[in-house]
């Protein structure tokens, strides 16, 4: 591919990683059938697989609602009370990603922090449009505040990032309401006109022709403007919600979404902060073990994870 601006603006091990993406996958709107694609998205997923690490356990089950099931994993490390309890939402634009494809970051997280995370295999769409996805992360945070006493720290990357901030702002009334939120390089709902969006549109991993293309199988329409349930920057009120660490990439058309949002936090009282992982893309995540940056990223993000589980502010 032809690097351009992105050939000074990315370490030389970091596009290693992006050509090893590359090599296995596709542009989200390549035109398959969506069973084609979450295939090789699975495969190159498993490739990227980095183990999980020692004294980890999981434990497989499922939330029973009156219409469907709802799959979990559960994730704790072994001879040890967790302080706080994560849960997570996978990344994947609402289309692909499941519990296998983020298996080792969730097993990660459990183990670097200490806390019990467990990871939520919510519907997917075109099967599933709006607010299916949405409804199902509601449903899973409010199972798990009846599952545990442990505070609760909302945690997702890219469309799992919208899921937790929209889970966030659905339940910030709740009499046990998350204690945070750790939002990695989320899709909010910014302005395509306007920043990131137009600096990066045709970044590594992940360009606004992929958003546009994500945003239309999820919804199959015109989202009316004013639904945070589906882009949580579409509220019109911020206060109340938990204190919140957003971790985004600079090279990544999303980046823009994470800085407005903790603005909109912060001027309605709330406590946010926005760290801008340079030399990154959109997806980092799976180069955390291969490339210095990523592995820098990723200790930013179980810093702020460990510190909101234990009631700090880290900054």
């Amino acid at each position: 591919m032809d690097r351009g601006k992105y050939a000074q603006l990315l370490d030389p091990e970091y596009w290693a990683y992006i050509d090893a993406v590359n090599a296995r996958h596709f542009s989200a709107n390549a035109g398959m059938p969506v069973e084609q694609e979450r295939a090789l998205y699975d495969e190159m997923a498993a490739a990227f697989h980095t183990g999980r690490p020692a004294g980890v356990e999981t434990e497989d089950g499922a939330i029973t609602l009156a219409d469907r099931a709802i799959p979990f994993r559960r994730y704790r490390l072994d001879g040890r009370s967790p302080r706080a309890a994560i849960l997570y939402f996978h990344g994947g634009g609402f289309v692909f990603g499941g519990l296998d494809s983020h298996d080792d970051i969730c097993a990660d997280l459990c183990g670097e922090t200490g806390f019990a995370v467990i990871s939520i295999d919510y519907r997917l769409a075109p099967e599933y449009l709006h607010p299916a996805a949405f409804e199902d992360a509601v449903a899973a945070f409010d199972w798990l505040v009846a599952e545990t006493e442990l505070p609760i720290v909302l945690c997702g990357e890219s469309a799992g990032g919208n899921l937790a901030a929209a889970v966030a702002h659905a339940t910030r009334g709740r009499a046990r309401p998350a204690v945070g939120q750790v939002l990695i390089y989320p899709s909010l709902g910014g302005d395509p006109s306007a920043g990131s969006y137009i600096e990066h549109a045709e970044a590594p991993l992940l360009s606004t022709a992929d958003l546009a293309f994500y945003k239309q199988v999820r919804t199959a329409h015109t989202p009316r403007g004013d639904d945070a349930t589906l882009e949580p920057l579409w509220d019109s009120d911020f206060t109340g919600l938990p204190t919140t660490v957003i971790v985004a990439a600079e090279c990544d058309p999303l980046s823009l979404d994470g800085e407005i949002y903790r603005n909109r936090i912060l001027a309605a009282g709330g406590t946010a902060a926005w760290l801008n992982e340079r030399r990154l893309t959109h997806s980092f995540l799976r180069a955390r073990k291969s490339t210095l940056r990523a592995g820098e990223a990723m200790a930013d993000i179980v810093a702020a994870l460990v510190a909101l589980g234990e009631g700090r502010w880290p900054y």
